[in-house]
């Protein structure tokens, strides 16, 4: 197989140029093609291009080999449904082993009802929402796929969203994205999947506890059983287990105060806190791209400040966009940023994140899920206790002022605004550090500082507060049999580092289910 890089297409050019790239380098009929790479390089505005990488052959692809399949009778859960937990779901499967996944949400089909009807009625179900349910708060996100993160596994993520429907440009494209349209699709594909080959979806169901027992072989209880929860009726089931891979993502708030009285070992993380800021996407596409920018995809940015002694970062941007509410608790306004594949929505927003440390919270494990909690307690309260968000133009918040209308740009929180002065609702290091690092950041990306740019509060779950700490055999270091697993054990933030550690642990049960070394 032979490859090619940093082949270069002017805007509008055809892909077909690849092929004939190829046969002509290779002088002999290609049987095999494909793109490894595309990214895009604006540092010239006035020639802009698509820069390549690609494989060919005069002999066709071969075939991926099969996992390793086992006959096993052994019990294998699946706590939550997020990208850690799907993931681990469908690499057990093809190792021949049948999960249980336990998601106290509703399957997407259901879930998606139940969002818009907090959207439109702010009717909150706490146990399915923006952050539980089929999908985890990915699904309500853009599906974006780039990851700083260089695990083995991530590659295997990109190709099965790819199998099970996700656009094939994901394998490719330097910045990869499903869009929320489609990850629905995917979802269902994945969960047909799985079923098809023995696993099953216990949907509207909690984890609310376990038992343990003592084995000779361990200095560590060992997990015997789950308790679970229906959230409809309120029954209450046991389910016995051989191994348990806890993914429940960065809002379980109930499940880590059961961890902790149930004596699983967690530590406090350091997180950010801030607001989406949204801008018109022509504006970001102007700046990014100069007067083609109807000829390319809506434009992202990626911005980091250092002007204050905290980092302020842009994390999760969603070009054509909307902003949308993510409250998982009663009392209390989130917001996110989610867009559709064709991210043609007329503003573009990211989040626009402080970085806080132990100081500002205190040092007790729950401290810091009691800052997000009580920030976003103030949001709720400040709004009329009704899920409205608060919103600040940059031009009044740089003042220090109540905001009395919209400028060029109007908001799309689904849920309804209201004017208010976000240094009152944000801790004051954070509205320094936002203050200083807007105009910082606009002198790489003209228009960032805006005046009319919307400031909408509050955004909390960049990630998870606590971790569930874990050995080198990936369990539990207070339960053999647990795995804690992904963004909401602390160890990995955002869908493709979430999911790629979902696959390392089921692989990690593979091998113990192989050698019969359940007792670690």
């Amino acid at each position: 197989m032979k490859r090619l890089d940093n082949i270069k297409l002017h805007i509008g050019e055809s892909e077909q140029t690849l092929i004939k790239i190829a046969q002509k380098n290779l002088k002999k009929p290609v049987k095999f093609f494909k793109i490894l790479k595309k990214s895009l390089d604006a540092r010239d505005k006035n020639n802009i291009l698509w820069v390549y990488s690609i494989a060919f052959s005069e002999e066709p692809e071969e075939v991926r080999p099969s996992l390793e399949k086992l006959c096993s009778a052994t019990q294998v859960a699946v706590i939550g449904s997020g990208p850690a937990g799907l993931m681990c779901g469908l690499r057990l499967v093809e190792h021949g082993i049948a999960p249980i996944i336990i998601e106290r949400g509703e399957c997407v089909e259901e879930r998606e009802q139940t969002t818009l009807k907090f959207f439109k009625s702010r009717v909150l179900n706490p146990q399915s929402n923006v952050q539980f349910g089929e999908g985890g708060a990915g699904t309500f996100s853009d599906g974006k796929l780039n990851t700083q993160t260089h695990n083995g596994n991530n590659r295997d993520v990109l190709e099965y969203f790819a199998r099970f429907g996700a656009p094939k440009e994901i394998l490719y494209l330097n910045k990869p994205h499903i869009g929320s349209d489609n990850l629905k699709t995917v979802l269902k594909n994945i969960r047909k999947f799985i079923e098809n080959n023995g696993g099953k979806y216990l949907f509207n169901t909690q984890f609310i506890g376990f038992n343990k027992f003592q084995s000779g072989k361990s200095n560590r209880p060992k997990l015997k059983s789950l308790i679970l929860k229906n959230t409809k009726t309120g029954e209450e089931s046991e389910l016995e287990v051989g191994f348990t891979v806890l993914a429940v993502g960065h809002s379980s708030r109930d499940t880590f105060k059961m961890l902790d009285r149930s004596g699983i070992k967690m530590t406090p993380r350091d997180f950010a806190i801030g607001v989406r800021i949204e801008h018109l996407a022509a504006q970001i596409g102007l700046a990014q791209y100069g007067k083609n920018y109807k000829l390319l995809p809506a434009a992202d940015y990626k911005l980091v400040s250092h002007a204050h002694e905290r980092t302020v970062f842009t994390f999760c941007m969603c070009p054509g966009g909307v902003v949308i509410p993510a409250a998982s608790e009663e009392g209390g306004v989130v917001v996110n940023g989610m867009s559709n594949y064709a991210r043609n929505g007329l503003n573009s927003n990211s989040a626009l994140m402080v970085q806080m440390k132990a100081d500002d919270f205190g040092g007790e494990l729950f401290s810091g899920m009691e800052f997000q909690r009580e920030i976003e307690r103030m949001a709720f309260e400040a709004g009329g206790r009704t899920y409205a968000a608060p919103v600040q133009l940059y031009k009044d918040f740089a003042l220090d002022k109540i905001s009395q209308g919209f400028g060029e740009v109007e908001p799309t929180y689904a849920a309804g605004t209201f004017f208010a002065p976000l240094n009152e609702i944000l801790p004051s290091v954070a509205v320094s550090a936002l203050k200083a690092a807007i105009p910082d950041m606009d002198k790489r990306l003209r228009g960032f500082a805006n005046p009319s740019a919307i400031l909408t509060g509050v955004e909390t779950r960049f990630s998870s507060p606590v971790k569930i700490e874990r050995g080198e055999d990936l369990q539990s270091v207070s339960l053999a049999g647990l795995y804690p697993c992904g963004e909401g054990a602390g160890y990995s933030g955002g869908i493709t580092s979430s999911a790629a550690d979902g696959i390392k642990i089921a692989e990690k049960i593979f091998e113990n289910i192989k050698n019969h070394t359940i007792f670690i």
